[in-house]
């Protein structure tokens, strides 16, 4: 008998996690002796538990799918919402009968970290029930800290953003004689891969942005006056990026120096603030003309930036879930595979969740260089293949048209 896949977005947008939805939409359309709808989780777990479905298969034209792939956000609506840790939590039994009355043979969950955490509890909670309902998660994240894969949809996105815009900063900041630094504080609470893009800003090794701080590494106030003052002699517009995630040898937050941390609903900091800090340590030390810039949201929702890599790739991972889900995996997550060393290669395969949901891929301490201020050329090599490539959009009055939910 037919059965119906639902499918959810979960945590933080990215410009290409769409284009993962309109893979797991295609291809579920794609077998229609298997699956009858492809039904969408409004506002993920939590919205599904207070009974929010859209039929997706059946709601949307084929020029409407072909709007949702290049539309940033999620389309379906996001939560952040944290399934208990005991299994034997009411909400589990609740899930799925919910799952059982809708006649559901596959459940897709597109996230990060926290979205895996999800996938791996429903799928252990099947297999404790005997239920045979394949859990898959597609990956999604910008700040690329996914363990088991190559790297995720949506960071390439936000690396072009990152470089584009970084590169942009640095000419404005150029056009006056007068000495001046520029900080520039990106996304990164704990994985320095959003900032370690702004390397890609450079056209030569000596181009600004002069100096790169990543959280991986301990931030010392002295040491990094020492790098400004350096910086200073080489040129009279120094343009600085830094992580919002940057931390001391104690362990403290930069951003804390100001005491205005506060806890997101996952108890994560939620930082923001470090690039003000340094703005006014540089004022008081140097004296220069000094400003801060925090890029914030744009770095996950400008899909005018897209990377036409980032989103066929995107799209690849939700169709590939499908086939995998209607071949039997389950408890497992979409991964990315880099083959041939000199040309760009890529394939996707399969990764238990469990050995990825509660864990961060870090940035290697050893592409980091300059005694912890710059990134090295096997970042470069690494990045490089996924900012590749613009997509074709369609547009409206020198707008972009996107799909909006009514």
């Amino acid at each position: 008998m037919k059965k119906h896949i639902l499918v959810g977005q979960s945590g933080g947008p990215t410009a290409v996690i769409n284009a993962s939805l309109y893979g797991v939409i295609r291809e579920g359309m794609a077998h229609p002796d298997e699956i009858d709808h492809v039904y969408g989780m409004v506002n993920g777990i939590e919205g599904f538990l207070s009974g929010r479905v859209e039929d997706l298969s059946h709601g949307l034209s084929r020029e409407q799918l072909e709007l949702l792939k290049l539309t940033p956000a999620a389309y379906l609506g996001s939560c952040r919402y944290k399934l208990p840790e005991d299994l034997n939590a009411p909400v589990y039994p609740l899930l799925f009968e919910k799952f059982h009355r809708m006649n559901i043979g596959a459940c897709f969950y597109i996230g990060g970290n926290d979205s895996m955490d999800t996938v791996d509890k429903l799928s252990r909670y099947a297999a404790l029930k005997c239920i045979e309902i394949p859990m898959i998660g597609i990956p999604k994240t910008i700040d690329n800290d996914l363990m088991e894969t190559d790297h995720t949809p949506g960071y390439g996105s936000a690396a072009k953003y990152v470089a584009t815009t970084v590169r942009e900063i640095v000419l404005d900041a150029s056009v006056y004689q007068q000495k001046s630094v520029t900080i520039v504080e990106l996304m990164g609470r704990h994985a320095g891969w959003v900032t370690a893009a702004a390397a890609l800003a450079r056209r030569k090794a000596e181009d600004n942005p002069l100096l790169i701080y990543l959280p991986e590494g301990d931030f010392d106030m002295e040491r990094f006056a020492m790098d400004v003052e350096r910086a200073l002699g080489k040129k009279n517009s120094v343009v600085i990026c830094v992580s919002e995630g940057l931390k001391d040898e104690r362990g403290k937050f930069i951003c804390e120096y100001s005491d205005e941390a506060r806890l997101d609903t996952f108890g994560h900091k939620m930082l923001t603030g470090c690039g003000k800090i340094l703005e006014n340590f540089v004022r008081d030390r140097f004296g220069v003309k000094v400003r801060s810039i925090e890029l914030n949201v744009n770095q996950r929702c400008s899909a005018m930036l897209s990377s036409l890599t980032d989103v066929e790739e995107a799209a690849m991972a939700g169709s590939f879930g499908v086939r995998a889900a209607l071949k039997g995996a389950t408890g497992k997550m979409v991964s990315f595979e880099r083959g041939n060393e000199e040309a760009y290669d890529l394939s996707c395969g399969l990764k238990d969740v469990s050995l990825i949901c509660n864990r961060e891929k870090r940035f290697p301490l050893e592409w980091i260089t300059g005694g912890g201020c710059d990134v090295g050329d096997e970042f470069l090599k690494y990045a490089l293949p996924l900012i590749q490539g613009e997509p074709v959009r369609k547009m409206k009055d020198g707008m972009p048209e996107f799909l909006w939910r009514t």
